[in-house]
């Protein structure tokens, strides 16, 4: 059977940087911090007081108060970038086959805020009396069902789990229904809420947060010395991927050509990744198998690289040996630096940030790095793109992600040529 090859045609974003995809794109090209103070409740006891919060964003304005009182935040920002992300692509959906469009949507946690908000007001005395739209308000699905049931789009739709690798997954399965024939249109992506007493509070208990309270703005400083842990985000990201031949018949203006995926276990630890980047090695092996492409192929690789001790270390072993004389010429970056990390949606809009430095030949920096701050353990003689974005040509970008449980996923985009 001959695969089909697959293109990306629409993005939409909500962000820390932004609440659409070209927002977004300039806070990253110029080095833009999306972290602050959290605002959504009071974090005085709390070791982590700031995050990467959504600013400005008012859910009315997109949907009416009794539809959004029926959904968590968290399908609030999917079924925005979905929206962006449809009015990109430019489909004409009078005349599209909507049994062949899907959607596959994830969360690594889901409806966090609304389950802790339906147990905080629970009481016993009274017996249980639960909101009806509880349980679709909290299940990891949803979002997608949300957004197919907007559109009528009936192909393919469910969520993908795996922790912070989730929407990677998402573009994985999105890819693989697509280039087996079986979807002509698939809407990939993820979407994460996390900002919840809970949310903080539960990765303050296992010390995986910054707690860098004093500098909010510079606590996420991914390869740096001083790093202390990740800056908790949220948002959404939706790709528009389509088979090449539909797009071509619609004239449909083509970002980038998705040319493989990879995928792998750690199978070492809950939360840490493997020290010496077993599974992290795998997985672009696999990624660069499945596109059919040499390492020196890759001009950017954008990192999970989420400011931990541990993970940070490991991946830039599992990219050196990997990559091998060609680590030296390709350039690395977190972008996580400035969005913070979106655990479930952090895939998705990485992989839109790996596309757009594809279209525009620019390599988006790791900010707050600062000269002496250096790790013994790391080498440096590697181009992160410290504080500045740098212009190149990007033939081929892969996007990194790793979760929980030791979940490695990895995509490679590419420049389009028919």
């Amino acid at each position: 059977m001959e695969l089909k090859r697959v293109v990306v045609t629409g993005l939409g974003a909500v962000t820390p940087l932004g609440n659409t995809m070209p927002e977004t794109w300039s806070c990253i090209r110029n080095g833009v911090s999306g972290a602050g103070p959290i605002t959504r409740f009071d974090t005085a006891k709390f070791k982590t007081r700031f995050a990467c919060e959504v600013k400005g964003f008012d859910i009315m304005q997109y949907m009416d108060r009794k539809e959004a009182r029926k959904c968590d935040r968290y399908t609030h920002f999917a079924l925005v970038a979905a929206d962006e992300a449809v009015a990109d692509a430019g489909m004409d959906l009078e005349k599209a086959d909507k049994d062949r469009i899907g959607v596959i949507f994830s969360a690594g946690i889901g409806g966090i805020y609304s389950f802790q908000e339906e147990v905080r007001g629970y009481n016993p005395e009274l017996g249980p009396r639960f909101n009806p739209f509880f349980i679709p308000k909290i299940i990891g699905d949803i979002a997608a069902g949300h957004i197919s049931m907007k559109y009528g789009f009936r192909g393919p739709n469910f969520a993908t789990v795996s922790a912070c690798a989730s929407s990677t997954n998402a573009i994985i399965d999105a890819f693989n229904y697509i280039r087996l024939n079986k979807a002509d249109v698939i809407l990939a992506g993820g979407a994460e809420a996390p900002l919840a007493i809970v949310g903080v509070g539960g990765f303050n208990a296992m010390n995986a947060l910054s707690t860098r309270n004093d500098s909010p703005e510079t606590a996420s400083r991914p390869f740096s010395a001083s790093r202390d842990g990740f800056v908790m985000g949220e948002g959404s990201a939706c790709l528009v991927l389509e088979k090449r031949e539909h797009a071509l018949a619609r004239g449909a203006r083509i970002y980038a050509e998705v040319a493989g995926c990879g995928m792998s276990a750690d199978a070492y630890h809950l939360t840490a990744s493997h020290p010496e980047g077993l599974g992290a090695k795998l997985v672009m092996r696999n990624a660069l198998a499945d596109a059919e492409m040499q390492p020196d192929e890759i001009d950017y690789i954008n990192v999970h690289g989420t400011s931990t001790p541990v993970g940070d270390i490991s991946e830039e072993k599992a990219i050196r040996e990997v990559f091998g004389e060609h680590a030296y010429r390709l350039n690395i970056s977190s972008t996580k630096s400035m969005t913070g990390h979106l655990l479930g949606a952090a895939g998705a809009v990485e992989a839109a940030i790996s596309i757009l430095s594809v279209r525009d030949d620019i390599v988006p920096p790791t900010i707050n790095h600062v000269e002496g701050d250096d790790d013994p353990e790391i080498d440096y003689n590697l181009n992160f793109t410290f504080n500045r974005a740098q212009k190149r040509t990007v033939r081929a970008a892969l996007s990194n992600t790793f979760g929980f449980g030791g979940h490695n996923a990895s995509v490679i985009v590419r420049k389009f040529e028919k």
